[in-house]
């Protein structure tokens, strides 16, 4: 019985370092997130005050999910209906199968083909979703993770919504961000990754 006793201990030990690291390494991310808007120079749509007031879910492992990974090919490339009115051209690269929070899902990735003829896009995907929390704690629009294709490994694919991000339409006017395509659209709250941005109210 004791025996029984101390290797729970010990499982529920490793569970909470392993959450506090994935803590830690999670916050040294948004760091670099918060100055990357810092450095991008004059086009960009925040004023050093306003990054401050970037809000994040409280980090939770249980949103980060291993995902089987089917490449689609033959794909004819599509266009994806952008906030401004205007279209970006895509192309399917492949569906990610998951569970989460008991729920089997799927989400689409896509490759932006305009920017992938540049030589630092070449290998970028694009994961566009939208989820319960839109238009209440999160951006209205959706939310978009990035990924490489060297991510992907032996048909599985790590993603993290923990890392889940604000298209630049949620700070202020005059982008072209892409709207989620209907088959991204997850049924469930996604409450991981970036809140919706209150501009003039500095909250955690």
């Amino acid at each position: 019985m004791r025996i029984l006793f101390l290797f729970l201990l010990l499982c529920i030990t490793s569970a909470v370092h392993a959450q506090k690291n994935y803590a830690e390494s999670l916050a040294e991310y948004r760091e670099g997130y918060r100055n990357k808007f810092l450095e991008e120079g004059p086009r960009q749509p925040l004023k050093p005050e306003e990054v401050k007031l970037l809000r994040f879910f409280e980090a939770d492992s249980t949103f980060k999910v291993e995902a089987n990974f089917r490449r689609t090919r033959d794909e004819k490339p599509f266009e994806i209906p952008t906030s401004s009115g205007k279209t970006k051209t895509f192309v399917k690269f492949g569906i990610a199968s998951f569970v989460l929070k008991g729920d089997t899902l799927e989400l689409s990735i896509y490759r932006n083909l305009m920017t992938a003829r540049l030589p630092m896009y070449r290998d970028h995907l694009f994961l566009p979703f939208q989820d319960d929390t839109n238009g209440d704690s999160t951006y209205g629009g959706g939310r978009y993770i990035d990924m490489e294709i060297s991510d992907i490994q032996y048909g599985k694919l790590m993603i993290d919504f923990n890392k889940a991000y604000n298209p630049y339409c949620a700070y202020s006017d005059g982008w072209n961000c892409p709207i989620p395509p209907p088959e991204n659209v997850l049924p469930l709250a996604i409450e991981a990754g970036e809140k919706d941005f209150e501009k003039g109210e500095d909250k955690k």
